[in-house]
């Protein structure tokens, strides 16, 4: 069980580093400030979700 939760982390941290990089771009491009809000805030989204699953991860492979 504890394996799943460690994919499901790896994968929202990638999908953080692609939302991280889309943001860049967007900046870089001189974009929208909207859009660069919104990526924002779906990259602290996915970190926070990244985190709570590591911490699931650890509670239940009891190394918590």
């Amino acid at each position: 069980m504890a394996t799943v939760f460690n994919i499901l982390a790896i994968l929202v941290m990638v999908a953080v580093v692609i939302v991280l990089v889309r943001g860049l771009a967007n900046m870089l491009r001189g974009g929208s400030g909207n859009t660069s809000n919104k990526l924002m805030q779906m990259r602290v989204l996915l970190q926070f979700i990244a985190l709570v699953l590591i911490l699931l991860g650890a509670y239940v492979a009891g190394r918590f």
